[in-house]
């Protein structure tokens, strides 16, 4: 699986995802743009370092002869989280000016699953249409909107119950409560 850290806030997301990958035993490839640097560094207490060792494979996001920039990478699917408005706007143009970017494009041209974990409120008209651009080609935009029907007790529950919906578009299992289940 293809993870892509831009840089929005919300870094702790992809953390989660990719700690919940690596206890499922699923290989994961991953991308951090130079911006998702910074904030990593303004958001985390980790070591830019030390979330790349979450993954089996990593490129640099200016590589653009990595694998992922091509449409013979054999990658199912790919996780933008955090995903920028910057990141969103190139993905819905077509400007593929780096390898994030480029891996997306490679995914939609593939008719392959895009999930674009989406950080920023509110959203003005053109992120919206970038959004609805997207999904009517069948991108996952999937915001990291809290359910409190889970009532959450922490930040940590509510970053757990976004990854299982991550988790569950891409058909694994997640253990996060479900509507309807008893909430205590």
């Amino acid at each position: 699986m293809l993870i892509a850290i831009t840089g929005a806030t919300g870094i702790d997301l992809a953390i989660k995802l990719l700690e919940t990958l690596r206890k499922k035993k699923i290989e994961t490839e991953l991308i951090i743009s130079k911006n998702a640097e910074k904030v990593i560094t303004v958001e985390t207490d980790y070591n830019i370092s030390d979330i790349r060792k979450l993954a089996n494979k990593n490129y640099d996001a200016n590589d653009l002869l990595a694998p992922p920039a091509s449409g013979s990478h054999k990658e199912e699917n790919m996780i933008v989280i955090p995903c920028s408005m910057k990141s969103l706007s190139a993905i819905a143009n077509g400007y593929a000016n780096n390898l994030i970017t480029r891996a997306a494009d490679v995914i939609i041209k593939e008719k392959r699953k895009l999930i674009l974990v989406v950080r920023e409120t509110p959203f003005s008209a053109i992120h919206l249409e970038n959004m609805l651009k997207l999904a009517k080609i069948g991108v996952v935009i999937l915001p990291p909107i809290p359910s409190y029907y889970i009532k959450p007790k922490s930040v940590e529950d509510l970053t757990e119950f976004i990854v299982g919906r991550i988790l569950d578009h891409v058909g694994i299992d997640s253990e996060i409560k479900r509507w309807g289940e008893d909430h205590e």
